[in-house]
């Protein structure tokens, strides 16, 4: 219940007012069923917009770190977010068994490929977990772009709809199809899901991991 008075009661409207968000692309996502969205991930605020243009629940894992904070942690429950604690492949796997169980179950699981906010703008490498679970679950992954989160400066770019959040069309995953088990082909799926990113963002992409910093995941 509370993820939909956040959504649509309190968080969704003061930030529709405040920064006039624009979203398109959201004829590309499913009605019903399981799926992923798969953002570049700038600043903090970039979870709430990509939330906020789908009608359904989507469920970010968060780190376990801001459960110790009680009022923080209070929210994250409320909303349903999953808290893990991803420091390592190894640490990794509750974050993949939590999403495997959310998609099985019809849910809609957003994750950052990055694993983290990129500290200068610009498209890090992605982390292979999304593609581990999709290539095995057959699940669509839907590439999204975010843009103009990074610009929000208060007061003065309030109201002037620079952000935008783009839902692209689902990967053609077939040619990785009967390889769920090889880590080659998570690799080239995950590094064909960050070109398509960086083709809609205009990122400059960088063949490297961003430096870790506190924010939702991905493994």
């Amino acid at each position: 219940m509370w993820y939909w008075v956040f959504k649509f009661a309190i968080i969704g409207p003061i930030a529709k007012a405040l920064l006039a968000p624009r979203w398109s692309g959201r004829e590309h996502l499913p009605r019903r069923g399981a799926f992923v969205l798969a953002p570049n991930h700038v600043t903090y605020l970039d979870p709430v917009f990509v939330s906020l243009g789908v009608p359904r629940k989507v469920i970010f894992i968060a780190k376990s770190r801001y459960y110790e904070h009680r009022a923080l942690g209070w929210f994250l429950s409320a909303i349903g977010q999953v808290p893990v604690d991803p420091e390592n492949a190894a640490s990794a796997a509750p974050a993949l068994d939590a999403a495997r169980g959310l998609l099985a179950s019809g849910g809609v699981w957003a994750a950052f490929p990055e694993g983290t906010r990129s500290p200068d703008g610009r498209l890090y490498r992605g982390h292979t977990g999304i593609m581990r679970v999709a290539l095995a679950t057959g699940v669509p992954v839907i590439p999204v772009a975010v843009t103009g989160t990074r610009e929000i400066k208060p007061p003065k770019s309030l109201g002037r709809n620079k952000i935008h959040v783009t839902y692209g069309r689902p990967m053609d995953l077939s040619p990785w199809q009967g390889r769920a088990g090889d880590p080659a082909a998570w690799r080239e799926a995950t590094d064909a899901l960050m070109r398509e990113i960086a083709s809609m963002t205009g990122q400059e992409q960088v063949d490297a991991y961003p430096p870790r910093k506190d924010g939702p995941t991905s493994a």
